[in-house]
């Protein structure tokens, strides 16, 4: 065999094996993308999950649920449309007495135009809805209704947790 067939061999040699590595690359390239839909989506449906609890746990009044949703230390922030801020879980577990009292009751929630964002690390999330709260106090409607919600969440040790929201009424 002279030099320039085996120039050749190894040349085409060469060019199949790049071929190969770049189609393995792409095919890897294909299942991460996939897997990291995958993983985009179930956090997507975990936030949003999440999102609801904190007030879906009032119809049966599980504390537990709630304040599993919420950060549980002095980080959370609660600005609701009263013009109380609540700083830290301490602050708004003080409100626990109101919400396990016979007259308060949680009927139904419903969360409109849900709009979530998520940061470049995957960790962080913003939110945007309208929010209707339908509640009663003493025999009387006590809801909220039309309001505006807004919040970040935040995965922490596996959980995402809201850890500031702010409410407001369109004025």
């Amino acid at each position: 065999m002279n030099a320039s067939a085996r120039k050749t061999i190894i040349t085409a040699t060469l060019i199949t094996a790049v071929a190969l590595v770049i189609g393995l690359l792409q095919e890897v390239n294909v299942a991460a993308g996939k897997e990291g839909r995958a993983l985009q989506m179930k956090d997507r449906q975990e936030v949003e999950k999440a999102i609801n609890n904190v007030f879906g746990w009032a119809v049966t009044k599980d504390f537990n649920l709630f304040f599993s949703t919420i950060a549980d230390d002095s980080e959370f922030i609660s600005v609701t449309p009263y013009k109380r801020v609540k700083f830290g879980v301490e602050d708004v577990k003080k409100d626990t007495a109101f919400w396990s009292n016979p007259d308060f009751r949680a009927i139904r929630h419903e969360l409109r135009d849900l709009r979530l964002t998520f940061s470049r690390s995957g960790d962080v999330a913003w939110f945007y809805c309208v929010l209707d709260d339908i509640n009663e106090l003493k025999g009387q409607p006590a809801n909220w209704e039309n309001v505006r919600w807004t919040g970040v969440v935040e995965k922490r040790d596996g959980r995402w947790r809201v850890v500031q929201q702010h409410f407001s009424y369109a004025q």
